[in-house]
């Protein structure tokens, strides 16, 4: 049976490769992204399978038009993946105020508010799916690339605290941590800061402002992981989490693995601060 899917940022990468995969599967897709041209080969392809619209989502009163006008105009969307974001590189000191507003307003807010728009439509026609994608960089954190983590550890959060209100309405989330994938994430996707020279030969430099990383070293091959996200979309009870890469799997496994050995070794200092007549509840 078909699906209708709303995804933003289609334009390219993870976006572009899920709107070709569905719609040659036969499914409709709602796609927004801001330059609306880049996908006429796809509308003179397919029609009215493909329902284009133009959306930044950082502009929260066009998010929920663009929302509200898909659901009146299509009925039942099955899936919303908020796919739009990109990545602003950089140390923490060299990035300007815009920049972080921008990296902020987009991959946080703007994230959100799309949430936030759908979930009213989802709850109402009795169920439905909200995808997020995330990165390995939700759990993990590399220097030169600070207020990107931050943008995708608030994801993480906000989806952690977003999947049990949901459940009830028969609403589920996924958050999609794919790891290095061969897209255009550190080419004309970026953000990069102006270099400080006190910041030359740091780690953060080393990484950012080096030769860059060959494709043969990702390991995420993006039509790969689409046909993934979508497979995890089409499950009855998908997860909450999903981790696409061997580097993703590999990285998130062991920084977690060391995270839990470090929370066992503050146990003691942890429990001498409960108040002398704080009783713990017992199963």
């Amino acid at each position: 049976m078909s699906k209708t899917w709303f995804i933003t940022g289609t334009s390219s990468g993870f976006g572009r490769q899920m709107t070709e995969l569905l719609l040659e599967r036969g499914d409709r897709v709602a796609a927004t992204l801001r330059r609306p041209e880049r996908l006429r080969d796809l509308a003179d392809r397919y029609g009215d399978q493909l329902w284009v619209r133009p959306l930044d989502v950082t502009d929260t009163a066009q998010v929920r038009a663009v929302v509200d006008a898909a659901f009146a105009e299509l009925g039942r969307i099955d899936v919303v993946v908020s796919n739009a974001g990109y990545g602003l590189l950089g140390a923490a000191e060299e990035v300007s105020d815009e920049q972080i507003a921008r990296q902020l307003n987009t991959n946080v807010i703007g994230s959100i508010q799309l949430a936030r728009a759908a979930i009213p439509h989802l709850r109402e026609q009795g169920g439905g799916q909200q995808m997020q994608i995330s990165s390995m960089g939700g759990h993990v954190g590399v220097p030169g690339m600070s207020l990107y983590h931050a943008s995708k550890w608030a994801m993480e959060g906000f989806y952690e605290a977003l999947a049990p209100e949901l459940e009830p309405f028969d609403i589920h989330t996924t958050l999609i941590e794919p790891g290095m994938a061969r897209t255009d994430f550190g080419g004309s996707s970026a953000d990069l800061a102006p270099a400080m020279e006190e910041y030359a030969g740091t780690p953060g430099a080393a990484y950012i402002r080096g030769d860059g990383i060959p494709l043969a070293a990702m390991p995420g091959d993006p039509h790969k992981m689409a046909e993934a996200m979508i497979r995890v979309a089409d499950l009855d009870r998908p997860p909450r989490r999903q981790l696409l890469g061997s580097d993703a799997y590999a990285l998130v496994r062991d920084t977690l693995a060391a995270r839990l050995e470090a929370v066992d070794e503050q146990r003691e200092v942890a429990l001498t601060t409960d108040a002398d007549d704080y009783e713990p509840a017992t199963a």
